[in-house]
Protein backbone atom coordinates (compact mmCIF):
# COMPACT_ATOMS: atom_id res chain seq x y z
CA UNK A 1 0.00 0.00 0.00
CA UNK A 2 2.98 2.58 0.57
CA UNK A 3 4.90 1.62 -2.19
CA UNK A 4 1.31 2.40 -4.27
CA UNK A 5 0.89 5.69 -2.46
CA UNK A 6 4.69 6.73 -3.35
CA UNK A 7 3.83 5.63 -6.75
CA UNK A 8 0.88 8.10 -6.94
CA UNK A 9 2.48 10.71 -5.28
CA UNK A 10 5.65 10.66 -7.95
CA UNK A 11 3.61 10.62 -10.63
CA UNK A 12 1.53 13.37 -9.81
CA UNK A 13 4.59 15.39 -9.12
CA UNK A 14 5.57 14.57 -12.94
CA UNK A 15 1.93 15.84 -14.13
CA UNK A 16 2.45 19.09 -11.83
CA UNK A 17 6.29 19.68 -13.25
CA UNK A 18 4.96 18.53 -16.92
CA UNK A 19 2.27 21.01 -16.61
CA UNK A 20 4.36 23.89 -14.98
CA UNK A 21 6.49 23.03 -18.36
CA UNK A 22 3.98 23.44 -20.48
CA UNK A 23 2.62 26.51 -18.70
CA UNK A 24 5.63 28.35 -18.67
CA UNK A 25 8.20 27.60 -21.32
CA UNK A 26 9.85 30.70 -21.33
CA UNK A 27 9.60 31.14 -17.40
CA UNK A 28 13.46 31.99 -17.13
CA UNK A 29 13.65 34.35 -20.47
CA UNK A 30 13.33 38.15 -20.50
CA UNK A 31 12.78 40.04 -23.50
CA UNK A 32 12.89 44.06 -23.68
CA UNK A 33 14.85 44.70 -21.24
CA UNK A 34 16.06 48.01 -20.43
CA UNK A 35 19.50 48.56 -19.91
CA UNK A 36 21.69 50.88 -18.07
CA UNK A 37 22.83 53.15 -20.94
CA UNK A 38 18.97 53.30 -22.50
CA UNK A 39 19.76 50.33 -25.38
CA UNK A 40 17.19 47.38 -24.82
CA UNK A 41 17.68 43.86 -25.32
CA UNK A 42 14.93 41.52 -27.14
CA UNK A 43 15.07 38.02 -26.94
CA UNK A 44 12.61 35.66 -28.64
CA UNK A 45 13.21 31.37 -28.62
CA UNK A 46 11.92 29.78 -32.08
CA UNK A 47 14.50 27.04 -32.96
CA UNK A 48 12.80 26.39 -35.80
CA UNK A 49 12.49 29.50 -37.45
CA UNK A 50 14.45 30.89 -40.12
CA UNK A 51 14.35 34.39 -39.90
CA UNK A 52 12.75 36.72 -36.81
CA UNK A 53 12.84 40.57 -37.13
CA UNK A 54 11.65 43.28 -35.41
CA UNK A 55 9.13 46.25 -36.14
CA UNK A 56 9.08 48.91 -33.66
CA UNK A 57 8.97 52.75 -33.63
CA UNK A 58 11.93 52.86 -31.92
CA UNK A 59 13.96 52.75 -35.38
CA UNK A 60 13.40 54.76 -38.01
CA UNK A 61 11.01 54.04 -40.65
CA UNK A 62 9.91 54.82 -44.20
CA UNK A 63 8.36 58.12 -44.45
CA UNK A 64 5.30 58.92 -46.21
CA UNK A 65 3.94 55.27 -46.04
CA UNK A 66 0.76 54.15 -44.39
CA UNK A 67 -1.73 56.97 -46.27
CA UNK A 68 1.37 59.36 -45.04
CA UNK A 69 2.23 58.08 -41.65
CA UNK A 70 5.32 57.51 -40.06
CA UNK A 71 6.06 53.97 -40.08
CA UNK A 72 8.23 51.73 -37.76
CA UNK A 73 11.38 50.38 -38.95
CA UNK A 74 12.36 46.82 -38.74
CA UNK A 75 15.60 44.95 -38.21
CA UNK A 76 16.78 41.59 -38.33
CA UNK A 77 17.58 39.75 -35.15
CA UNK A 78 20.53 37.09 -35.12
CA UNK A 79 20.07 33.69 -34.36
CA UNK A 80 21.98 31.80 -31.18
CA UNK A 81 22.72 28.57 -29.30
CA UNK A 82 19.48 26.82 -29.33
CA UNK A 83 17.17 28.88 -31.50
CA UNK A 84 17.56 32.10 -29.87
CA UNK A 85 17.52 35.39 -31.85
CA UNK A 86 18.77 37.97 -29.94
CA UNK A 87 19.15 42.05 -30.92
CA UNK A 88 19.77 44.55 -29.04
CA UNK A 89 18.74 48.33 -29.60
CA UNK A 90 20.95 51.83 -29.32
CA UNK A 91 20.93 53.98 -26.49
CA UNK A 92 17.26 55.65 -27.05
CA UNK A 93 15.26 58.87 -25.61
CA UNK A 94 12.82 58.51 -22.69
CA UNK A 95 9.82 57.41 -24.19
CA UNK A 96 7.29 54.64 -24.46
CA UNK A 97 7.94 52.36 -27.29
CA UNK A 98 5.68 49.94 -28.70
CA UNK A 99 6.93 46.88 -31.09
CA UNK A 100 6.48 42.99 -32.45
CA UNK A 101 8.15 40.39 -33.54
CA UNK A 102 7.72 39.01 -37.48
CA UNK A 103 8.47 35.00 -37.24
CA UNK A 104 9.08 34.31 -40.93
CA UNK A 105 7.09 36.87 -41.86
CA UNK A 106 4.31 36.56 -39.46
CA UNK A 107 3.33 39.32 -36.74
CA UNK A 108 3.23 37.84 -33.22
CA UNK A 109 3.69 39.91 -29.69
CA UNK A 110 6.66 38.91 -27.43
CA UNK A 111 5.71 36.13 -25.41
CA UNK A 112 8.38 36.97 -22.92
CA UNK A 113 7.56 40.46 -21.99
CA UNK A 114 3.56 40.89 -21.07
CA UNK A 115 2.42 44.05 -21.83
CA UNK A 116 0.62 44.69 -24.24
CA UNK A 117 -2.09 47.10 -25.77
CA UNK A 118 -4.31 47.04 -28.44
CA UNK A 119 -4.76 49.86 -31.32
CA UNK A 120 -7.74 49.24 -33.38
CA UNK A 121 -7.39 45.20 -34.31
CA UNK A 122 -3.56 45.23 -33.87
CA UNK A 123 -1.86 43.66 -30.47
CA UNK A 124 1.76 45.47 -29.89
CA UNK A 125 3.86 45.30 -26.87
CA UNK A 126 4.96 48.26 -25.03
CA UNK A 127 7.78 49.01 -23.50
CA UNK A 128 9.32 52.70 -21.45
CA UNK A 129 12.32 54.11 -21.14
CA UNK A 130 12.62 56.38 -18.02
CA UNK A 131 14.46 59.47 -17.20
CA UNK A 132 12.41 62.35 -19.11
CA UNK A 133 9.04 62.35 -20.86
CA UNK A 134 8.82 57.75 -20.38
CA UNK A 135 8.43 59.25 -16.82
CA UNK A 136 5.14 60.72 -17.23
CA UNK A 137 3.75 57.85 -19.47
CA UNK A 138 4.54 55.56 -16.28
CA UNK A 139 2.77 55.08 -13.02
CA UNK A 140 4.73 56.87 -10.19
CA UNK A 141 4.50 56.83 -6.59
CA UNK A 142 2.21 60.09 -6.53
CA UNK A 143 -1.48 60.09 -5.49
CA UNK A 144 -3.81 58.23 -8.16
CA UNK A 145 -7.24 59.14 -9.55
CA UNK A 146 -9.46 56.33 -10.25
CA UNK A 147 -11.23 55.08 -13.60
CA UNK A 148 -14.68 54.32 -14.61
CA UNK A 149 -16.43 52.68 -17.35
CA UNK A 150 -19.64 54.20 -17.30
CA UNK A 151 -22.59 53.83 -19.54
CA UNK A 152 -25.24 56.25 -20.78
CA UNK A 153 -28.11 56.54 -23.13
CA UNK A 154 -28.06 58.85 -26.11
CA UNK A 155 -31.58 59.68 -27.06
CA UNK A 156 -30.24 61.40 -30.15
CA UNK A 157 -28.39 58.05 -31.16
CA UNK A 158 -30.92 55.65 -29.68
CA UNK A 159 -28.62 53.31 -27.82
CA UNK A 160 -26.85 53.16 -24.57
CA UNK A 161 -23.30 54.13 -25.08
CA UNK A 162 -19.86 53.35 -23.16
CA UNK A 163 -17.28 56.00 -22.15
CA UNK A 164 -14.32 55.76 -19.30
CA UNK A 165 -14.32 59.19 -16.49
CA UNK A 166 -10.87 59.85 -14.85
CA UNK A 167 -12.21 61.53 -11.14
CA UNK A 168 -8.32 62.71 -9.65
CA UNK A 169 -7.34 61.72 -6.47
CA UNK A 170 -9.46 62.86 -3.44
CA UNK A 171 -12.64 63.74 -5.91
CA UNK A 172 -14.53 60.64 -3.60
CA UNK A 173 -13.25 62.95 -0.57
CA UNK A 174 -13.37 65.98 -1.21
CA UNK A 175 -17.19 66.67 -0.24
CA UNK A 176 -19.53 69.26 -2.50
CA UNK A 177 -15.75 70.73 -3.94
CA UNK A 178 -16.88 70.71 -7.88
CA UNK A 179 -14.04 70.09 -10.51
CA UNK A 180 -13.48 71.55 -14.24
CA UNK A 181 -13.74 68.98 -17.09
CA UNK A 182 -11.78 67.64 -20.18
CA UNK A 183 -13.58 65.51 -22.93
CA UNK A 184 -10.56 64.13 -24.81
CA UNK A 185 -12.17 62.14 -28.39
CA UNK A 186 -10.61 59.08 -30.10
CA UNK A 187 -9.34 58.73 -33.66
CA UNK A 188 -10.68 56.93 -36.21
CA UNK A 189 -9.37 53.73 -35.27
CA UNK A 190 -9.96 54.36 -31.73
CA UNK A 191 -12.98 53.96 -28.87
CA UNK A 192 -12.96 54.84 -25.64
CA UNK A 193 -10.63 53.01 -24.38
CA UNK A 194 -7.98 54.10 -26.61
CA UNK A 195 -6.53 57.41 -24.83
CA UNK A 196 -6.88 55.55 -21.59
CA UNK A 197 -4.25 52.75 -22.29
CA UNK A 198 -2.35 53.61 -25.49
CA UNK A 199 -2.35 57.21 -24.67
CA UNK A 200 -2.14 57.02 -21.18
CA UNK A 201 -3.98 59.92 -20.56
CA UNK A 202 -4.90 59.23 -16.90
CA UNK A 203 -1.14 58.64 -16.33
CA UNK A 204 -0.43 61.90 -17.54
CA UNK A 205 -2.81 63.24 -15.23
CA UNK A 206 -2.27 61.90 -12.19
CA UNK A 207 1.57 62.67 -12.65
CA UNK A 208 0.92 66.17 -13.90
CA UNK A 209 -1.34 66.98 -10.98
CA UNK A 210 0.75 65.59 -8.60
CA UNK A 211 3.55 68.18 -9.34
CA UNK A 212 1.32 70.83 -9.41
CA UNK A 213 1.87 71.30 -13.54
CA UNK A 214 -2.15 70.44 -13.72
CA UNK A 215 -5.09 71.44 -11.98
CA UNK A 216 -7.01 68.50 -10.49
CA UNK A 217 -9.97 67.99 -13.29
CA UNK A 218 -12.17 65.14 -14.58
CA UNK A 219 -11.49 63.37 -18.06
CA UNK A 220 -14.22 62.28 -19.99
CA UNK A 221 -13.49 59.54 -22.68
CA UNK A 222 -16.52 58.72 -24.68
CA UNK A 223 -16.93 56.07 -27.59
CA UNK A 224 -16.60 58.81 -31.15
CA UNK A 225 -18.48 56.13 -33.60
CA UNK A 226 -21.64 56.71 -33.62
CA UNK A 227 -22.19 53.01 -35.02
CA UNK A 228 -21.03 51.09 -32.12
CA UNK A 229 -21.94 51.22 -28.43
CA UNK A 230 -18.33 50.17 -27.00
CA UNK A 231 -15.07 49.64 -27.48
CA UNK A 232 -14.54 46.17 -28.62
CA UNK A 233 -15.69 43.06 -26.72
CA UNK A 234 -17.25 45.55 -24.59
CA UNK A 235 -20.92 45.23 -25.84
CA UNK A 236 -23.37 42.11 -26.77
CA UNK A 237 -21.95 42.57 -30.04
CA UNK A 238 -19.63 39.98 -28.09
CA UNK A 239 -15.99 38.87 -29.44
CA UNK A 240 -14.89 40.30 -32.72
CA UNK A 241 -12.39 41.36 -35.07
CA UNK A 242 -12.47 44.85 -34.81
CA UNK A 243 -13.24 46.76 -37.91
CA UNK A 244 -14.43 50.32 -39.19
CA UNK A 245 -17.73 50.94 -38.69
CA UNK A 246 -20.16 53.45 -40.87
CA UNK A 247 -21.15 56.43 -38.40
CA UNK A 248 -24.17 58.48 -39.19
CA UNK A 249 -23.07 61.69 -40.69
CA UNK A 250 -22.30 64.41 -37.40
CA UNK A 251 -24.38 62.12 -35.47
CA UNK A 252 -21.97 61.63 -32.44
CA UNK A 253 -21.02 65.17 -32.84
CA UNK A 254 -24.27 66.77 -33.19
CA UNK A 255 -25.38 64.99 -29.80
CA UNK A 256 -22.40 65.63 -27.68
CA UNK A 257 -24.36 68.12 -25.12
CA UNK A 258 -26.02 64.57 -24.50
CA UNK A 259 -22.69 63.68 -23.17
CA UNK A 260 -22.25 67.34 -20.87
CA UNK A 261 -25.51 66.77 -19.68
CA UNK A 262 -25.08 63.68 -18.46
CA UNK A 263 -21.48 64.09 -17.01
CA UNK A 264 -23.07 67.36 -15.11
CA UNK A 265 -25.64 65.50 -13.40
CA UNK A 266 -23.85 61.91 -12.24
CA UNK A 267 -20.14 63.98 -11.43
CA UNK A 268 -20.02 67.57 -9.48
CA UNK A 269 -18.62 69.25 -12.42
CA UNK A 270 -17.82 73.12 -12.32
CA UNK A 271 -20.51 73.52 -15.24
CA UNK A 272 -20.15 76.79 -17.08
CA UNK A 273 -17.87 76.99 -20.37
CA UNK A 274 -14.95 78.60 -18.37
CA UNK A 275 -14.69 75.02 -17.06
CA UNK A 276 -15.10 73.07 -20.17
CA UNK A 277 -12.24 71.38 -22.32
CA UNK A 278 -12.42 69.57 -25.58
CA UNK A 279 -9.89 68.33 -27.61
CA UNK A 280 -9.02 64.92 -29.56
CA UNK A 281 -6.63 63.93 -32.22
CA UNK A 282 -7.24 63.23 -35.24
CA UNK A 283 -10.64 62.33 -36.33
CA UNK A 284 -11.18 63.56 -32.60
CA UNK A 285 -9.80 66.24 -33.49
CA UNK A 286 -12.07 67.02 -36.40
CA UNK A 287 -14.96 66.18 -33.94
CA UNK A 288 -13.24 69.08 -31.47
CA UNK A 289 -13.41 71.38 -33.94
CA UNK A 290 -16.73 71.35 -35.39
CA UNK A 291 -18.37 70.58 -31.79
CA UNK A 292 -17.09 73.60 -30.23
CA UNK A 293 -17.65 75.85 -33.36
CA UNK A 294 -21.58 74.48 -33.17
CA UNK A 295 -22.02 74.97 -29.58
CA UNK A 296 -19.58 77.90 -28.80
CA UNK A 297 -21.23 78.32 -24.89
CA UNK A 298 -20.00 75.13 -24.00
CA UNK A 299 -16.38 74.97 -24.17
CA UNK A 300 -13.63 77.25 -23.13
CA UNK A 301 -10.76 75.46 -24.14
CA UNK A 302 -9.81 73.76 -27.38
CA UNK A 303 -7.44 71.35 -28.31
CA UNK A 304 -6.45 70.07 -32.59
CA UNK A 305 -4.10 67.17 -32.10
CA UNK A 306 -2.99 65.98 -35.91
CA UNK A 307 -7.12 66.64 -36.44
CA UNK A 308 -8.61 65.49 -39.69
CA UNK A 309 -9.94 69.30 -40.28
CA UNK A 310 -9.99 68.88 -44.40
CA UNK A 311 -10.13 65.39 -44.54
CA UNK A 312 -13.23 63.86 -43.12
CA UNK A 313 -16.70 64.14 -45.23
CA UNK A 314 -18.72 67.28 -44.25
CA UNK A 315 -21.71 66.38 -46.33
CA UNK A 316 -25.13 64.40 -45.23
CA UNK A 317 -25.87 66.75 -42.29
CA UNK A 318 -26.57 70.93 -41.15
CA UNK A 319 -24.06 70.87 -38.41
CA UNK A 320 -21.12 70.30 -40.92
CA UNK A 321 -22.40 73.66 -43.12
CA UNK A 322 -21.57 77.15 -42.51
CA UNK A 323 -17.92 76.04 -40.37
CA UNK A 324 -16.43 80.10 -40.99
CA UNK A 325 -19.65 81.76 -39.97
CA UNK A 326 -19.51 79.17 -37.03
CA UNK A 327 -16.07 79.93 -36.39
CA UNK A 328 -16.19 83.91 -36.59
CA UNK A 329 -19.01 83.47 -33.75
CA UNK A 330 -17.49 80.91 -31.72
CA UNK A 331 -14.21 83.34 -31.63
CA UNK A 332 -16.53 86.54 -31.08
CA UNK A 333 -16.87 84.57 -28.00
CA UNK A 334 -13.77 84.73 -26.73
CA UNK A 335 -12.19 81.33 -26.34
CA UNK A 336 -9.86 81.03 -23.27
CA UNK A 337 -8.01 79.12 -25.44
CA UNK A 338 -7.54 77.66 -28.79
CA UNK A 339 -4.64 74.83 -29.09
CA UNK A 340 -2.98 73.33 -32.26
CA UNK A 341 -0.71 70.67 -33.19
CA UNK A 342 0.87 68.60 -35.72
CA UNK A 343 4.04 66.37 -36.61
CA UNK A 344 6.40 68.14 -39.33
CA UNK A 345 6.07 64.45 -41.42
CA UNK A 346 1.84 64.19 -40.49
CA UNK A 347 -0.42 63.65 -43.37
CA UNK A 348 -2.34 66.35 -42.45
CA UNK A 349 0.26 68.69 -42.02
CA UNK A 350 -0.84 70.80 -45.03
CA UNK A 351 -4.26 70.20 -43.71
CA UNK A 352 -3.44 72.11 -40.72
CA UNK A 353 -1.01 74.77 -42.13
CA UNK A 354 -4.42 75.79 -44.21
CA UNK A 355 -6.44 75.97 -41.07
CA UNK A 356 -4.17 78.02 -39.68
CA UNK A 357 -3.50 80.26 -42.41
CA UNK A 358 -7.19 80.56 -42.20
CA UNK A 359 -7.04 81.67 -38.16
CA UNK A 360 -4.18 83.91 -39.25
CA UNK A 361 -5.56 85.74 -42.12
CA UNK A 362 -9.16 86.31 -39.35
CA UNK A 363 -7.01 87.28 -36.28
CA UNK A 364 -8.58 84.09 -34.52
CA UNK A 365 -5.70 83.19 -31.62
CA UNK A 366 -3.99 80.33 -31.05
CA UNK A 367 -1.32 78.12 -29.65
CA UNK A 368 0.78 75.59 -31.83
CA UNK A 369 2.91 73.49 -31.68
CA UNK A 370 4.76 71.31 -34.40
CA UNK A 371 6.92 67.99 -33.00
CA UNK A 372 9.34 65.62 -35.29
CA UNK A 373 7.10 62.74 -36.67
CA UNK A 374 3.94 61.71 -38.35
CA UNK A 375 0.57 60.74 -37.37
CA UNK A 376 1.56 58.84 -33.97
CA UNK A 377 0.62 58.42 -30.53
CA UNK A 378 4.35 59.64 -29.32
CA UNK A 379 3.42 62.96 -30.77
CA UNK A 380 -0.58 62.50 -29.06
CA UNK A 381 1.02 62.38 -25.50
CA UNK A 382 3.23 65.28 -26.15
CA UNK A 383 0.49 67.63 -26.92
CA UNK A 384 -1.64 66.25 -24.24
CA UNK A 385 1.20 66.85 -21.73
CA UNK A 386 1.56 70.14 -23.39
CA UNK A 387 -2.33 71.04 -23.48
CA UNK A 388 -3.68 70.16 -20.06
CA UNK A 389 -1.21 72.49 -17.95
CA UNK A 390 -2.79 75.11 -19.82
CA UNK A 391 -6.39 74.41 -18.57
CA UNK A 392 -8.53 76.33 -16.36
CA UNK A 393 -5.85 78.64 -14.45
Amino acid sequence: MKRMIMAASAAIFCFVASAQQNLFPSQDLKSAVVNEDGSVTFNFLAPKAHRVQIVGDFMEGEKGTNVGMASSGIVEMTEGEGGLWTYTSKPLESELYSYTFLVDGIATIDPNHPYVFRDFATLTNLFVIPGGMGDLYSVQDVPHGSVTAIWYHSDGIGKNRRMNVYTPYGYETSGKRKYPVLYLLHGMGGDEDEWKNFGRACVILDNLIAQGKAEPMILVMPNGHSGMDAAPGESDWGYYKPYHVTNAPAAFESNFPEIVKFIDKTYRTRADKNHRAIAGLSMGGFHSAYISANYPDLFGYVGLFSAAVGAMPTTGSPFYEDFDAKLAKQFSKTPKLYWIGCGNVDFLYNNNKVMREKFDAAGYPYVYMETDGGHVWKNWRIYLADFAPRLFK
